[in-house]
């Protein structure tokens, strides 16, 4: 795996956080946690079919690894920590399942070799540009990519991603960033992709109450459609084809 400066700080993140990651991280075993991971994995995978191959990019410890399994398509998941990929080869036993090393913005892959390239909270740890690059380059003709991803216009996001104390009682990595919606779309665009669709969505939060969780999973649907409140929702969902031809 070819490796630099960013992906090597990552890998040294990632040894502090294997012991609690993803799950405790963000807080998908709690209530509103579940509800959020269930639509998040509906959101990236629902167009997955068996025949396709697909290509995971960060897949941590196989937190969505195991749910993509079911759609019984050949998976393909990369990471960068050795780390991670322990825990996940022993989380996802799966005959189309397989687990590699590999570095999203220097892929080892062949051109044109993934039906679609998905992945959660992946993005904003990665050089953009070059991730882009390498995405457009390892699809088929007519191949997609879907990606749910932090919103840097939301207040919580903003200071986790900017505010030095914050950051580290967080454990945010030192390159970990976030995406502004209207600057993320047309850097897509401009890297050849097209029908490009970056949409804010996620007002749940995870430590809420849970005997109000279904009262603000309707509250968080609510708002997600009033303009410009939209563009503070936690999250973006990011959807995009290279082109057929």
């Amino acid at each position: 795996m070819k490796t630099d400066a960013r992906v090597e700080r990552e890998i040294e993140h990632s040894k502090k956080l294997k012991d609690s990651w993803e799950g405790a991280y963000y807080y998908w075993e709690t209530p509103a946690g579940k509800k959020r991971y269930e639509r998040r994995l509906a959101m990236i995978s629902s167009h997955i079919t068996p025949e396709m191959s697909v290509l995971e990019i960060g897949c941590g410890t196989g937190c969505f690894t195991l749910q993509f399994a079911e759609t019984k398509a050949h998976i393909t998941a990369i990471d960068v920590s050795p780390d991670f990929l322990d825990i996940a080869r022993k989380k996802v036993i799966a005959s189309n399942v397989s687990f590699k090393i590999d570095n999203a913005y220097a892929l080892s892959f062949e051109d044109s070799s993934f039906d679609t390239i998905v992945g959660s909270s992946v993005l904003h740890h990665l050089d953009i540009d070059q991730a882009l690059k390498e995405f457009l380059r390892v699809l088929k003709p007519g191949g997609t990519i879907f990606f749910a991803e932090p919103n840097m216009l939301n207040p919580q996001i903003f200071i986790e991603r900017n505010v030095g104390f914050v950051k580290s009682y967080l454990h945010v990595s030192p390159d970990e960033t976030a995406f502004v919606r209207g600057p993320l779309r047309k850097k897509i665009f401009q890297y050849g992709f097209e029908d490009v669709t970056v949409a804010p969505f996620d007002f749940l939060h995870p430590l809420i109450f849970p005997p109000l969780v279904p009262f603000f999973q309707c509250f968080s649907l609510c708002i997600e459609k009033v303009p410009l409140l939209k563009e503070i929702a936690g999250s973006l969902f990011i959807q995009a084809k290279k082109p057929s031809q």
